[in-house]
C-alpha cells in the first residue's frame, strides 16, 4: 500500500507539504469561523509562503546526515570504508547516523581481516608448494633421494594442517558448530592426546618428553571430546615446537571450585607479557619455532573451541617456559 507522500522524492519537500497542509487546514477552519475576506486570504497565503521557506531552511540541516549516508554508502560500494557520518542530533536521524557509523567500522574491520587472510594464506601456501615443486622437479630429473621424499611428505602434511585449520576458521565465522559434550576421564584423555602427538614436527632433534599429572586421579570433565582434543593437540604441538629438542612437556588437570583447569607447559623461551593476548589472534605467532613454524591459526582455533564450552584460555605464570591454562566449567 502506497502512503500519501511516498511519491515525493525529497524528505524536505515532504516536510514542506506537511506544514503547508497543516496551515491550510487551520486557515480553512479560521475562514469558516470568521467568514471570507481579502485580508484573511492574504494572511493565509503569506503564512504558507513563510512556512515553506522556514521548512526548507530547517529541513536542510535535518536531512544532511541522510545525504552524507548516501555518499558514504556509495564510497563503501567502491571499497572505501573510511567515510563517516556526523551524528550530532539526538533524534531518529542521529540514531540512524550512529548505527551507520558502527556498521562502517564493522565493515572496515571485516575488509581488513579479509585482506590479511588472503595475504597470509597466500604466504603460507607458497612455502610448501615451492618445496614440493623442487622435490618433484628432482624426481622428474632422476636425482631424488629418500630424504627429499620425506621433505615432500612433511610439506604435504603442512598443507593438510593449513586446509583443516582454514576449514575450522570458516566454521568459527559461520558459528554453526554444535557441541556434543560427554563425561571424559581426564587422565585417559590426556594420555590419548600425548599418544597421538608426534613429539616434534621436525627431524632436527630428539622428540619431546611428556609428563601427565591429574588431581584427583579419578577426575572427570564434561566436554566435547573432538573439540577439546583439538585444543590440547594444538597446545601440545606448540609446546613441542617451541621447546628445546628432547625437552619436557607437562600436561596437568585439576579440579577447581568452578570446574576443571587444564595446563600445558613447556621449557621454551615463553611468551612476552605484551604478546599474551595477541598470540590468540589469527596468523599471529610467538617466538620463532623449530620446524615449519606452524600456521599461526592453532591458538585462534583453540580459543574458539574453549569459548564454545563457556571456558577460558590464556597464558599464565611468569615462566620459565610457557604455561597455557584452559578452564572448563562444571556441568
Amino acid at each position: 500500500m502506497i502512503r500519501p507522500l511516498d511519491r515525493i522524492g525529497s524528505i524536505k519537500l515532504k516536510i514542506g507539504v506537511l506544514v503547508t497542509a497543516a496551515i491550510c487546514a487551520a486557515s480553512a477552519v479560521f475562514w469558516l469561523g470568521i467568514g471570507t475576506n481579502q485580508l484573511g486570504m492574504l494572511l493565509a497565503v503569506l503564512a504558507i509562503a513563510v512556512a515553506l521557506v522556514v521548512t526548507q531552511v530547517l529541513a536542510h540541516g535535518m536531512t544532511s546526515p541522510l545525504r552524507d549516508m548516501t555518499a558514504a554508502a556509495g564510497a563503501m560500494a567502491r571499497g572505501d570504508y573510511t567515510r563517516r557520518v556526523r551524528a550530532s542530533s539526538r533524534d531518529e536521524v542521529g540514531e540512524l547516523a550512529r548505527a551507520f557509523n558502527r556498521m562502517a567500522d564493522d565493515l572496515a574491520v571485516a575488509d581488513r581481516q579479509r585482506r590479511e587472510l588472503i595475504a597470509n594464506v597466500s604466504h603460507e601456501l607458497r612455502t610448501p608448494i615451492s618445496a614440493l615443486q623442487a622435490v618433484l622437479e628432482n624426481v622428474v630429473d632422476g636425482v631424488s633421494d629418500p630424504s627429499e621424499l620425506r621433505t615432500a611428505l612433511a610439506q604435504t602434511e603442512r598443507l593438510g594442517r593449513l586446509v583443516s585449520e582454514l576449514l575450522d576458521m570458516s566454521r568459527l565465522d559461520a558459528g554453526v558448530v554444535p557441541l556434543r559434550r560427554e563425561l571424559l576421564d581426564a587422565e585417559v584423555f590426556l594420555a590419548d592426546v600425548v599418544a597421538q602427538s608426534g613429539g616434534t614436527p621436525a627431524a632436527d632433534g630428539a622428540p619431546a618428553r611428556f609428563e601427565i599429572r591429574v588431581v584427583p586421579p579419578d577426575l572427570t570433565m564434561y566436554a566435547d571430546p573432538q573439540r577439546l582434543h583439538q585444543v590440547l593437540a594444538n597446545l601440545v604441538d606448540n609446546a613441542c615446537r617451541h621447546g628445546p629438542p628432547g625437552g619436557l612437556v607437562s600436561l596437568s588437570a585439576a579440579r577447581t571450585d568452578d570446574g576443571v583447569a587444564l595446563e600445558v607447559r613447556d621449557e621454551g623461551p615463553g611468551i612476552r607479557t605484551e604478546d599474551r593476548e595477541r598470540v590468540f589472534e589469527r596468523f599471529i605467532r610467538g617466538a620463532p619455532a623449530r620446524g615449519d613454524g606452524g600456521t599461526g591459526l592453532g591458538l585462534a582455533i583453540a580459543r574458539w573451541a574453549v569459548d564454545l564450552h563457556g571456558g577460558t584460555i590464556g597464558v599464565v605464570g611468569p615462566g620459565p617456559g610457557c604455561r597455557i591454562r584452559v578452564t572448563l566449567p562444571a556441568p
